[in-house]
């Protein structure tokens, strides 16, 4: 980056690949807080048919891991989270 660069803000994009079809399914927010990650959700469970188990792929952000995510997983069982492996310090 040069001295001058300025940097306009930043966006968080939540992208999900059907890998049948190669279609993809994103959004992108302001922020990325559990709220935004729930509406993303929200997103995926309208867009794909209801008789299809979901398997998404994740980081291990602490977005992901709350209260209010894991109450929205309780009442939507098709949703299946796999977290990727942390680094062992």
């Amino acid at each position: 980056m040069t001295h001058d660069y300025i940097r306009h803000g930043t966006t968080s994009l939540f992208a999900a690949l059907d890998i049948t079809s190669r279609s993809v399914i994103a959004q992108h927010y302001r922020r990325h807080r559990h709220q935004e990650f729930l509406r993303f959700l929200e997103h995926i469970d309208q867009a794909v048919p209801k008789e299809l188990d979901l398997h998404l792929i994740l980081d291990n952000y602490a977005t992901h891991k709350t209260e209010a995510v894991k109450k929205w997983l309780l009442r939507h069982p098709r949703f299946h989270l796999h977290f990727t492996p942390t680094s062992a310090s």
